[in-house]
């Protein structure tokens, strides 16, 4: 899947961690500085994915652990005209 560039934040009501074995991607792999883990999910009935990076997963990085970033393959707020406050249920897939 080609993803759109650019993550959605959503705030959750608690703490997400990533489940150990999610699939990864090293910083030298994307050409990025960052290493990031990557959670398929489902947002909207939409295939998606969580993306983590290591030092937001950590708690050191620019997102507390009770936001996590979808990436789709369409800009998501404008697909659904979301606004900041609208609920949004993603479904983790296990």
């Amino acid at each position: 899947m080609k993803l759109y560039p650019g993550t959605l934040n959503i705030r959750l009501t608690d703490l997400y961690a990533v489940p150990e074995g999610c699939a990864r991607l090293e910083a030298s792999e994307y050409g990025g500085s960052v290493g990031v883990s990557i959670v398929p999910c489902w947002v909207f009935g939409r295939r998606a994915f969580i993306l983590r990076t290591d030092s937001n997963e950590s708690g050191t990085g620019s997102h507390p652990r009770t936001v996590v970033e979808i990436a789709s393959d369409v800009k998501l707020r404008d697909e659904y005209h979301l606004a900041d406050g609208d609920e949004v249920f993603i479904e983790v897939e296990e």
